[in-house]
């Protein structure tokens, strides 16, 4: 029988994974799970499917053991079933000194801080774990930046491995660790609490409430684990788990620690975020956390260092307050706004946290039109700061000759002329709504501000998303727009080569785009095996080379032969691309 453990992704989100563990069809459980240790009580396979024993030998030996099906092709007998020697562990102190005990390797994988700093074994490409045991998690949490870090160079080295933090995990920082990237728990903490007649809940150690019949059993321990396992499959499937950990994170200031240096880790690597989102999901801005939200770090930079306003746009900017609707322009104060100014030849840009800045050329598309934040008119210092260093960049890559601020947030715009509207009142007022329309006509009049047809505006706008989800918008020269709002129909020699997808907030393509958007460099490429022609899904099995840079969500050019064949899109980023099971990438056109 195959000692191999069938896995493949359910839902993910950054680090996160929820894996179905068995048969794809049929799976047994799904992760986050917890590993039995000797001396727990049976646990239901659902929530343990694995049981771990280690001998007393000195060094010692692991074994992990089954206790469902779990191994292909034919899921039949408790399988699959582990052993791994440990070797010397150093603490993670003496990480120059090597214990010269090599650990054990294979399916089973015990690393240590040691072990990553000196086994060149782990480098071997053919190396692919079902489960990594991190065998020193306890000291590694007590370190600053050790414990993150170990657990991204493992993810990002074995990303479809499982891995397990033995003795730090608890239903007080299980979400946390699981946006990590952890898999696998175990009731160590618990247990200990459990001795010590205290209660180990979502929200940190607690004493039991005798008035309420409560007590420390193990059994509602346990309960509690249920509790906090139930919650974070639940929001990673939703697309929330985000939220749940930055609440979760409060629960120690260790955990603050290890989430800011996770962020930091995070903000740096290329492909790890999505291009496109469900409609539905929502970034939930109410953590003072959310500010070093990698999210937030990349549309940040994106906008200082990266965009440029549409063609001839760089005249007039002016500067708009945010709105609770998105995408602004359907909101009841936008509304209003966009009525007083009455021209669509000025640059209008929303002032708002944590973004900092909104162009309204953007304000469709991912994060911008997703994000949620407690509005109370006050602005934190960090905000301040973010926003005016976003705007004195944004001053100085074009050549605006006034600003307009009608925001409430006291910004300086350096050499170029700014205007205040607002002068103490609100927004919508009708004395500010007043002001906003005479200062912007005198503008426009002062600086003979061409006006723009509305096709032209459009497709100014269509161009702004194309440079930030794709390469270029080199593939729109020639291309003409059809349709009403919000259907619009892209349309080049009287070829359709793209709709507007109000769900996805981008462009879905069509077979006859493939050729362009090729020739143009405009996607990320995926090089699959020469043989049969392209016809399923993209799996690690059937590709050559891919580029680094593919996010979840992105629209894909698929080669064969180095030739353009198809476009898929993107299940997973590519940093997980290399040996993870399941689809990868969804193929939706085939020439």
């Amino acid at each position: 029988m195959a000692q191999e453990l069938g896995r493949v992704v359910f839902s993910r989100d950054r680090y996160a994974r929820s894996w179905s563990l068995g048969d794809r069809k049929d799976p047994v459980c799904r992760t986050p799970i917890l590993m039995q240790l000797s001396g727990d009580p049976e646990l239901e396979t659902f929530l343990s499917p694995f049981s771990s024993v280690t001998d007393m030998n000195i060094p010692s030996t692991l074994t992990i053991s089954s206790k469902a099906p779990l191994s292909p092709p034919d899921f039949s007998g408790n399988s699959p079933n582990f052993e791994s020697f440990i070797g010397h562990v150093l603490p993670p102190s003496l990480e120059e000194a090597n214990a010269g005990e090599p650990a054990g390797s294979g399916q089973l994988l015990p690393v240590s801080w040691q072990r990553l700093s000196h086994d060149k074994s782990l480098l071997d490409s053919n190396l692919n774990p079902s489960i990594i045991v991190l065998v020193d998690s306890v000291q590694l949490a007590s370190q600053a930046g050790k414990l993150v870090k170990a657990i991204h160079v493992l993810k990002n080295k074995f990303p479809g491995s499982l891995l397990w933090t033995p003795g730090i995990g608890g239903p007080d920082n299980a979400a946390v660790l699981n946006w990590f990237g952890v898999d696998i728990f175990d009731l160590s903490r618990s247990r200990m609490c459990n001795s010590a007649g205290v209660i180990l809940s979502e929200n940190g150690p607690r004493m039991p409430v005798e008035s309420m019949g409560e007590t420390a059993s193990i059994e509602v321990q346990i309960q509690h684990w249920k509790q906090s396992i139930a919650s974070i499959k639940s929001n990673l499937k939703n697309g929330t788990l985000r939220s749940l950990v930055d609440k979760q994170s409060l629960n120690s200031p260790n955990l603050v620690e290890h989430l800011r240096v996770h962020d930091k880790i995070c903000s740096q690597q290329e492909g790890l975020l999505s291009s496109h989102v469900d409609s539905e999901k929502i970034l939930d801005c109410s953590s003072p956390n959310t500010l070093n939200d990698p999210v937030v770090n990349e549309w940040c930079d994106f906008i200082s260092n990266q965009y440029t306003a549409p063609e001839g746009l760089d005249n007039v900017l002016i500067l708009l307050p945010c709105s609770a609707r998105k995408p602004y322009r359907l909101s009841k104060s936008h509304g209003r706004f966009i009525r007083a100014i009455n021209s669509n030849s000025c640059h209008e840009v929303m002032v708002t946290s944590p973004l900092g800045l909104v162009p309204r050329d953007l304000e469709e598309i991912w994060p911008a039109s997703h994000y949620d934040i407690p509005v109370t008119g006050d602005w934190t210092n960090d905000e301040l700061i973010r926003t005016q260093t976003m705007l004195d960049s944004l001053l100085s890559r074009h050549n605006y000759n006034v600003v307009i601020n009608h925001s409430s947030m006291k910004l300086d715009a350096g050499n170029v002329e700014l205007i205040e509207t607002r002068t103490g009142l609100s927004a919508g007022s009708s004395d500010a709504l007043e002001n906003l329309s005479k200062t912007v006509k005198e503008a426009i009049q002062r600086f003979k501000v061409p006006n723009r047809k509305n096709n032209h505006s459009l497709m100014d706008t269509f161009s702004s998303i194309s440079r930030k989800q794709l390469k270029n918008d080199k593939w729109l020269d020639g291309v003409s727009i059809r349709g009403k709002p919000p259907f619009w129909r892209l349309e080049k020699d009287n070829l359709q080569i793209a709709i507007w997808s109000i769900d996805r907030r981008g462009f879905s393509f069509s077979k006859s785009a493939i050729e362009i958007l090729h020739q143009n460099s405009a996607l990320s490429r995926v090089f699959i095996k020469s043989g049969p022609k392209l016809k399923g899904d993209i799996f690690f099995s059937n590709i050559e080379a891919f580029d680094s840079d593919i996010k979840a969500g992105n629209d894909i050019l698929v080669y064969q032969d180095d030739l353009p064949v198809g476009l898929a899109r993107a299940v997973a980023p590519a940093w997980e691309w290399p040996i993870t099971g399941g689809r990868l990438a969804k193929t939706h056109q085939r020439l």
